[in-house]
């Protein structure tokens, strides 16, 4: 898709149009709130940090009963999320999807939470799954949406289907208007497509420009900015230069070549990851979260789509405990860090305020880190295997080339291993029992900007306890390999 990679109405009613007229003028910003966490806020004090930042939608990937319960009479709109593996079920029982639209919608609604989508999957279509949710994405679908008819909701709750941007190209080129959908997907989204326009539903596109960047060395960079790339796209005189215009709008013309030219678009994720990468930093990710919200405050659009751009930041905390496979940025995509503080300056133009304000009432454990041992040798035998063991078991993905703690030598790597090890086990003694490796220090082992951080206390800290101990040898050799050569390339 050239620099855009990685990245009417049929039956059209006067009602229709005027319901996705509304949806298109959605007021506020959202975020999405993801809960892969080993110690997750209380969903309280989340709920009270996205109101005191103004913050009025918020997209969940589940439908965690304590965070609806917490969003009850808040004020934000929501939308719930449905697993991708739970589609198979849905897809196969009207029932079943009765049932999920019940427990996980009506309940809610009736109980003051502000419900206003419904998202089937969350990018079941990805190239990378091979086809494995193609046969029930769409059956999941329409029996997602005959369940909230039944229930009397489908007036508020609109199906949608969160899409990742690899489901349109535009053939090789550079140019959005060659755009339309990906050629093995293309009739099941034209089928998707018609039904969400027939149910005055929108369309919800995940846009990562972030990772143009990461799979492309000769992408330039400038590009995935929103200022300071001198050369810009003509396109029959649409001018683009920056490819979240580029990348929104070759969906615009996927749309209009299929008859839906008039369909609302949610973004549904779009950010920037701050870690886990030489393209993911502080600086980085303030550049493009600000540049984003600047280029959205005065309703400019994009160059085919004018007006209010309804949007969801990704994402609102770090997620510690979140699959690596697509990258070590992975768990590093918040605005605020795990413990509910701000990573940098950023202003949403939601409060008076001109940043983002923290995490309220939050509780750490001590002040205290597990590190090597000074008289620790780098020859003992036990290192290496110590060290893939709490890597495996805790998150180093902050060490490596170009990340926050790029600059540590061999023992400062070391040490970061443990001490994430440690906290992550609640600052258990036998967490830091690295044999004749470690010690427990009150005397902070952070470096200018990789931060050694001290856990905050959290309700799931017993479940952590109970399965904490002392370090045996891990029970995967090939997990022990990985991690291991993973450690050992970036010292």
């Amino acid at each position: 898709m050239g620099l855009l990679k990685a990245v009417g109405f049929r039956g059209l009613t006067v009602a229709l149009l005027f319901f996705n007229l509304l949806v298109g003028l959605t007021v506020g910003i959202g975020v999405n709130w993801g809960t892969q966490l080993t110690h997750p806020l209380p969903p309280a004090t989340v709920v009270k940090m996205l109101k005191d930042n103004g913050i009025q939608k918020v997209k969940l990937f589940d439908a965690d009963s304590s965070i609806l319960n917490a969003l009850s009479k808040s004020g934000i709109q929501v939308m719930v999320g449905i697993p991708n593996e739970m589609l198979y079920a849905l897809a196969n029982s009207v029932k079943a999807a009765e049932n999920w639209v019940s427990k996980n919608v009506s309940s809610h609604v009736s109980n003051g939470v502000d419900i206003r989508y419904a998202a089937v999957g969350n990018e079941p279509l990805l190239s990378t799954y091979n086809g494995t949710f193609l046969p029930t994405i769409f059956p999941a679908l329409q029996n997602v949406q005959s369940a909230l008819i039944k229930a009397g909701v489908s007036n508020q709750v609109k199906v949608t289907i969160p899409i990742n941007a690899d489901v349109y190209d535009s053939s090789g080129s550079d140019m959005p208007s060659n755009g339309d959908f990906r050629p093995d997907t293309k009739d099941l989204m034209v089928e998707i497509v018609k039904f969400l326009s027939d149910n005055g539903a929108a369309f919800t596109v995940n846009i990562y420009p972030f990772i143009s960047l990461y799979n492309d060395a000769n992408f330039p960079a400038d590009y995935a900015f929103f200022n300071g790339y001198s050369s810009s796209i003509n396109d029959n005189g649409k001018i683009y230069n920056n490819v979240f215009d580029a990348n929104h709008d070759t969906l615009v013309w996927a749309l209009q070549k299929n008859g839906f030219g008039n369909l609302s678009i949610i973004v549904g994720e779009i950010g920037w990851p701050t870690d886990g990468d030489r393209n993911a930093n502080l600086q980085y990710a303030q550049r493009f979260n600000q540049g984003f919200m600047s280029h959205i405050k005065n309703n400019a659009g994009t160059p085919m789509r004018p007006g209010p751009v309804d949007a969801y930041l990704f994402s609102l905390i770090d997620e510690d405990a979140k699959s690596i496979q697509p990258g070590n940025f992975e768990r590093h995509w918040g605005l605020f860090y795990v413990d509910g503080t701000p990573k940098y300056q950023l202003s949403l133009g939601t409060t008076s305020s001109n940043g983002l304000v923290a995490a309220s009432g939050v509780q750490y454990l001590d002040k205290k880190w597990c590190v090597l041992s000074p008289s620790a040798s780098l020859d003992d035998p036990q290192v290496a295997l110590s060290v893939s063991y709490a890597c495996a078991n805790a998150d180093c993905t902050s060490l490596g080339y170009g990340t926050s703690c790029g600059n540590l030598d061999i023992r400062g790597n070391i040490s970061y291993a443990f001490n994430s090890y440690y906290q992550i086990n609640n600052q258990l003694d036998t967490a830091c029992k690295f044999p004749n490796l470690s010690v427990i220090t009150t005397s902070d082992p952070s470096s200018g900007d990789c931060k050694f951080r001290i856990m905050i206390r959290s309700s799931s800290s017993s479940a952590l306890n109970a399965g904490a101990g002392s370090v045996e040898k891990p029970s995967c050799l090939i997990l022990f390999v990985l991690v291991s050569v993973f450690f050992f390339t970036i010292l």
